[in-house]
């Protein structure tokens, strides 16, 4: 069965997710990624520009689909490697904001102050109507700009 994720990260690291065609979660940890199976959805949702700060973010930055089973683990240098998963993601899309998006998407609405709470947990997953949703919402901000 298909699901559908949500995953949180930096947009310095999604952008090179993004063009690497992988995903990598929980700051490279192997369970966030081994939840994730060929054909699931997967939107990566940015919080600032980068690890060392820089300017808030809050916006959904990429999407995309999960491809084949094999978890791998790489060396990014000598006292890391994370655990990642291929993914190949839509190329016409751009980023949205979160904040117009918050009293539409279930695990946003009604929250208030508090909305960016389920964000913390670094990835999740959600219902297919607000993977479609956030979708479609960053598809017509493409349209928009081309």
């Amino acid at each position: 069965m298909i699901k559908f994720w949500i995953g949180v990260a930096v947009l310095d690291h999604i952008e090179s997710a993004v063009a690497g065609g992988f995903v990598q979660l929980g700051h490279g940890k192997e369970a966030p990624v081994r939840r994730l199976s060929d054909g699931d959805g997967i939107i990566l949702y940015a919080t600032r520009q980068s690890l060392e700060g820089g300017d808030s973010v809050s916006s959904f930055a990429a999407v995309g689909r999960v491809v084949g089973d094999e978890v791998k683990q790489v060396r990014q240098s000598d006292c890391f490697e994370p655990f990642r998963r291929d993914v190949q993601y839509d190329d016409n899309v751009s980023p949205v904001a979160v904040r117009p998006l918050l009293e539409l998407l279930s695990f946003t609405r009604g929250k208030g102050n508090h909305w960016g709470m389920a964000f913390r947990r670094g990835s999740f997953a959600i219902p297919q109507d607000d993977f479609d949703l956030i979708r479609d919402a960053m598809k017509d901000a493409y349209r928009g700009k081309h």
